[in-house]
This record gives structure tokens, sequence and C-alpha cells, in this order.
């Protein structure tokens, strides 16, 4: 067996590659891995990444060969790569693109030069519902507007299509990006943001104009979709979580863009706007006065000639937002998010119904390079004071258990300590339960921010906060997702949504953004001692520790 002592990969018959980050080849090994392999953990010493069928099928997507992947491997390998291996990636790589999905004269149409593997592939039951009429010369008509099912069944039966059906052309939209923003402020992007979408882009080819930019929260993702604009140039239409983030959308790209502000539209529950740049929210397109009802905002995705759609933290993409997205298959798609873990493991219908990940920079390597604030993680570990309370949590059921942990009246007082320690910082405190996020206001006089403060007064408090006025929020799981609170630099999360990682990488993500006066943020987990908290909280760690921050845990009495 060949040995190479001075690689840095450790390629291992599971599909698991392990890499040294202390060898001198560390950072090309870790680029080269990032094409096809998808990273599971990356603690200071040794990183894990793990090869799938989803990965290589990224790879191919991206034009990458069986070759080119196996090559690297053995470039990087200290020892010789696992024969199995060598198969799998031959075998799931030429999966990708030996069925194509095409237009003809107004239909869609699957092809492939493999016609037994055609007529083997169009008769599996998942498939079947969206074909019609029999295989001929290596074709098969698709069922009308059936694209993106088709495209979502190929792939579960693990054929994965390569779509060359391209795309309508939008109604043109007037937008370029400006040199120096409404603010004053010099602007472009910076080079990852303009790699990011050069690989969106892909020269304005069909094999380009669909799929997802995965940036760590404040590495300007907003940024990298008002780039792709920019670059499209058609009627854009887009999706965000909250009306909050919608205004920060609107702010932004009327500030870096030169846009008249009159073409950009909102359609909220406040405003039904629909103007050539036109954004809306996840809320108001799934709203329905009951489950037999149809979606009345739907509608929203035909009332424009769209050129392009973005898709905001688009691993939170509702299920039933899935359905319409499967009916704009022609229409440029474009995801963004800091993860493409979904809690409901539906990360393949991400691939095929918005694009596969067509570029992903890891946290670590940004913050070392200053564009993201470096983060301090620690969790605080608080017993029960009140031996009633510790009974009534023994004799409880499980649901009850972890809200009786997570509410812990113990710690009011560490969230004191914490504040008199950073007296001088912008600290969000963030919780799960409004009874105890009342109590925290209580004690600490700042201004609490959930589902029942009116859209105004949310603006008007966070505007308060970005300006300093308000040194310390107390806000709710409304403030998880797509807002932009520059200058918070520390975080106190003292309960959340059971073992979340997206939660967490969000939470998190708020107090990222590169800071003025220094780049070090904090974030402290407060979580009750040997309870079910504590099990939920390692896993909420679980996708910051597989990004290479660690938890120092401190322990009060």
């Amino acid at each position: 067996m060949s040995y190479n002592p001075s690689n840095p990969l450790i390629v291992q018959s599971d599909r698991t590659v392990l890499l040294e980050t202390a060898n001198d080849k560390f950072e090309e090994a870790r680029d080269a891995l990032s094409v096809f392999a998808e990273i599971v953990k990356s603690p200071e010493h040794i990183h894990t990444y793990r090869i799938s069928p989803l990965s290589l099928w990224n790879a191919s997507a991206l034009g990458y060969t069986p070759e080119q992947v196996k090559d690297q491997l053995t470039k990087y390998s200290k020892y010789e790569v696992p024969d199995n291996l060598i198969f799998d990636i031959n075998d799931f790589m030429s999966r990708y693109g030996r069925i194509k999905l095409i237009s003809d004269a107004g239909d869609h149409w699957l092809v492939s030069e493999d016609l037994t593997l055609l007529e083997e592939v169009v008769r599996q039951r998942r498939v079947e519902p969206f074909i019609d009429g029999d295989v001929r010369n290596g074709r098969v008509k698709v069922t009308k507007d059936q694209r993106g099912f088709i495209k979502h069944a190929l792939i579960q039966v693990g054929y994965p299509v390569e779509d060359l059906a391209g795309y309508v052309e939008g109604d043109p939209l007037d937008i370029a990006l400006r040199d120096t923003t409404l603010q004053g402020k010099d602007f472009g992007l910076r080079d990852y943001q303009r790699e990011a979408v050069d690989a969106f882009w892909a020269g304005g080819t069909e094999r380009g104009g669909s799929g997802t930019i995965v940036l760590p929260c404040g590495a300007g993702k907003t940024i990298v979709a008002i780039g792709t604009m920019d670059v499209v140039k058609e009627h854009t239409l887009v999706l965000t979580t909250n009306v909050t983030a919608l205004r920060q959308w609107r702010d932004e790209i009327i500030d870096k863009t030169d846009i008249d502000p009159d073409m950009v539209g909102e359609y909220s529950g406040d405003n039904k706007e629909i103007k050539p740049l036109t954004i809306t929210t996840y809320q108001i397109l799934t709203y329905r006065k009951s489950k037999e009802d149809e979606f009345k905002h739907f509608g929203l995705f035909n009332e424009s000639n769209w050129g392009l759609i973005v898709y905001d933290e688009v691993h939170l993409l509702p299920a039933p937002v899935f359905r319409a997205v499967a009916n704009l298959q022609s229409r440029r798609r474009l995801g963004l998010t800091a993860t493409l873990v979904r809690e409901d493991g539906k990360e393949d219908e991400v691939f095929s119904l918005i694009g596969p990940k067509k570029y992903d920079v890891p946290w670590r390597v940004l913050e070392k390079k200053g564009f993201i604030a470096t983060a301090q993680c620690k969790e605080i570990r608080v017993p029960f004071r009140d031996d009633d309370l510790r009974l009534t949590y023994a004799l409880a059921e499980p649901r009850e258990k972890y809200k009786l942990a997570a509410t812990n009246p113990a710690k009011l007082q560490v969230i004191e300590d914490l504040l008199e320690e950073h007296t001088d910082d912008q600290v969000l405190i963030i919780g799960q339960y409004l009874d105890q996020l009342d109590d925290i206001q209580e004690l600490t006089g700042a201004p609490i921010i959930t589902g029942r403060t009116k859209q105004a007064d949310r603006d008007v408090l966070y505007k308060k906060f970005r300006s300093g006025e308000v040194p310390v929020l107390v806000v709710s799981k409304v403030a998880n997702f797509a807002v932009d609170l520059p200058d918070a630099n520390v975080a106190i999360q003292v309960s959340g949504t059971f073992g979340s990682r997206q939660e967490e990488a969000q939470r998190l993500g708020r107090i990222l953004r590169p800071k003025e006066n220094g780049n070090e943020a904090h974030f402290y987990s407060v979580v009750t001692r040997d309870t079910t908290e504590q099990d939920y909280s390692n896993k909420r760690q679980l996708f910051l520790t597989e990004q290479g921050y660690r938890y120092h845990i401190e322990t009060v009495e």
C-alpha cells in the first residue's frame, strides 16, 4: 500500500474523509473537497467530510467529472483511495445527466442515449405519474407543467436529471450597482461575492441560472443577490422570512443600486404592491383562511413576467411553497442560506427544485479574513435552586420537562451578571417562551420584541438598537432570521427550539456582522444542568462545532 505522510487526507471506505488542519496543504485540499464532499465537523485539528450521492451530484452539476474527483482524492491522500469508494464515485456521478430534460416545440422531454435506462426509469412508481406517452427514439414527453415534479421524482429514484430546458426571458429591469452607496460609502462586491454571482450565472447559459449559494450569516448574501440582479437585469421577485427582513432588503437594494425606488414594491399584509422588483414574505405566500382553502397569494408568482426569483433562507422554504416552486422551473431561481441543513431532511428538494449548490465558503475562512466577526461561545449551566421546582420537573412529562428547564428562574441571575459584564456592548437576549421573556424584560427594563409587537414598533426598536440608543434588546424567535443588527456583539440565549441546529446557527449569525470598533462577538447559551435542556443544547451546538467553533462550559451553583 502506498503511503505519503506529507499529504493531509485520510480517505476511508465508509465515504468519510479526514483532513489535517496543521498540514501545509490544508487549504488547497479543503478547497478541493468543498466541490464534492459535505463537511460533517471542523474542530481545531481534524476536519471530517462525507462523500454522499447528493454531494457528488452537486459536483457533477458544476461540471466536474469522476476522474477529476478521484484525482483530487489521490493527490492529497496519505493512503490509497479505497476501491469501493472509487466505484461509488464512478457510479453516482455517472447517473447525473444520463437523463436530460430538454424543451422542444413548447413541450418538455426526457432524453437519454441509454434507451434501456430510460425505459426502466419512466416505469418507476415515483416517475410514472409525470410521463405522457411511451418512450420513442430515446425520448419521452413529460406531462405538461410538470417540469419540477419530474425533476424531484428522478432524484428520488437516484437519477438526477440535467435540466437543459432553459428559461423564459423576463421583462427587462433597469438596475446597476452603485460605486458609492446613498450613505456615502464605497461599494463593490467582495471577491467571494463576485465568485458566487459568477458561479450562479454561468455566463448566462442554461447550465447556470438555478442553484443555491451557501454563505455564513453576516457574509453578505443580500449583496450576492443584488449582484445577481445586476447581471440578470430582469423583473425580480424576492421571498424573505418576515416583514422586517423585507424592508431591510428594500433599503439595501435602494442604497446599493441605481434603481428607481418607485420600481421596488412591497407585497405584505400592509401593502400589495407589484412592481418590477417585488419583495414578499413566506408568511404572506402561505396564508390561507383554513386548511381546506387555497393559498390566496400564490398568484403572485404569475403576476409579472419574472426573470429571477430569489429565495432568502432557502433552508426554511415552507413545504407548501415547494409545490409552487415546482411550477416555476422556467424562471431563474437563486437560493440563499447559511446552512443547507433542513430539519425536515428535504435537502434533495432544494437540489431538484431550486437547484444544486453553486458556491460555498466555510464560516471560519471568512472569519480569519475579517469578513465576519470572531465569535467566543460559552455555555453556562445552572441548577434548579428551588427544590419544589426540581421535584415538579422530575415528575413532569417529557415536553413539560423541557419547558420547565428552559424557563428555570435561576437563569435570571446569570443574565444580570452578564449584563454587568457587558455594559459597553450591544446585547441581544434571545428566548423561546414569552412568559420567560416578560420576566426578563421586567428584570432588565429592556424593551422587548415578540410576535405580539406591531411591525411599526419593531422597526422603531430595531432602529434604536442599531443607533445605540437601546443597548439591550429582548427578542423572541421572530429575530432568528434575516434581521440586520450589525452592531450587536453579544447574544444571550436563554431558551430555544429543542435541538434545532438551524436556530443555533441563525442566532449566532445575529452577532457575526463585522464590527467597526473591534471584531469580537460573544455568544452565551444559558441552560439548566442535568436536564433534557442540556441534552438538546448539545444537539444545538453540533452545527457550530462542525463549523470549527468551540463552546467553553461554565457551571454555576
